[in-house]
């Protein structure tokens, strides 16, 4: 891998894992392009690293706060004094975070007639097989139309605000209860099934569907990514070094990758928040929508030819 291909994955990874446009979608554009197929997992693991600190340092002081609330909850209990009716905002936030990762243990449970395979699984040979790329096309449509339930979810929410007389910014609910946690999880789980499928977007969709204000359904989005991250990272780092693939890491292109990634990442997230503040998530609808015609196209194309059009390699579907 090059440098200009470590810095190109790095400023694609950076912008789409926040912004609603799927970032394992455009890495899986990114690397069709390139006709990048070594060591393709655990660089896109360390990509998501980079990410991981841009999301720690933007929301540090949420991040503090979800310590603190930590420590309350276990001081509390061991007092015998904790409940969940009396939980503060901390306690609570710390609380729907566990939540919100519960459906992800569903990745490695078994998939019913499939001999076996689980979920996790299934995931890597979409995003690693050339000859699904289709997927990632349909996926990005998925997207675009979660996005749009989001906004006119949004849309209602803020009317009956008006009819409320509450002040534009301020419609909806800035507390998470468990079944708004256990939604936004499986939007999780399914992002991470399908590339192309958002993770920012369908949580944020999700949240808003569940009668959250904008604002906390964007937060908890990233914050809900932070944990999700790093266990991807742990868990393919863990399969790197024992199948002896991290030894054919370039050292420097995965550097450079880790730090742009991190750099565009936190830029990302000011753009996101200040997008959906000005009631601009129209054009991540439109945008998504238009790729994932792009994509489709270009998969049924490639599926015809059985190579893809742009290295003029054959399919790969494994």
């Amino acid at each position: 891998m090059t440098l200009i291909d470590a810095i190109v994955q790095g400023v694609v990874q950076g912008l789409t894992e926040f912004l609603p446009v799927s970032s394992s979608g455009h890495l899986a554009i990114s690397q069709h392009i390139l006709g990048v197929t070594d060591s393709n997992l655990f660089f896109n693991v360390m990509l998501h690293v980079g990410t991981l600190i841009a999301v720690l340092i933007v929301y540090r002081k949420t991040v503090a706060e979800l310590i603190k609330g930590f420590i309350s909850i276990i001081s509390d209990i061991s007092k015998r004094k904790f409940s969940f009716k009396k939980m503060s905002h901390s306690q609570n936030l710390v609380c729907m975070l566990a939540l919100g990762l519960v459906p992800l243990f569903l990745l490695f449970i078994p998939i019913p007639g499939s001999g076996g395979l689980n979920a996790k699984e299934l995931a890597e040979i979409w995003s690693g097989g050339t000859g699904y790329f289709i997927v990632v096309g349909i996926s990005l449509l998925f997207t675009s139309i979660l996005l749009t339930v989001g906004i006119a979810a949004n849309g209602i929410t803020e009317r009956k605000a008006r009819a409320s007389h509450i002040k534009k910014g301020h419609a909806g609910r800035s507390r998470l209860n468990a079944p708004d946690a256990l939604c936004v999880g499986a939007a999780q789980l399914f992002a991470a099934i399908f590339p192309g499928l958002s993770r920012s977007g369908s949580t944020l969709a999700v949240g808003e569907l569940r009668g959250l204000n904008k604002k906390t359904a964007l937060d908890y989005s990233f914050v809900l990514g932070i944990p999700s991250i790093l266990a991807a990272a742990l868990l393919e780092g863990k399969d790197a070094i024992f199948s002896g693939e991290i030894q054919q890491i370039e050292i420097i292109p995965l550097i450079v990758g880790v730090a742009v990634s991190a750099v565009v990442g936190a830029l990302a997230i000011f753009l996101f928040k200040w997008m959906l503040a000005k009631d601009r998530m129209y054009i991540f609808v439109i945008y998504t929508a238009a790729a994932a015609i792009a994509v489709i196209i270009i998969s049924v194309v490639e599926l015809n030819s059985g190579v893809n059009i742009f290295t003029g390699k054959e399919l790969v579907f494994a």
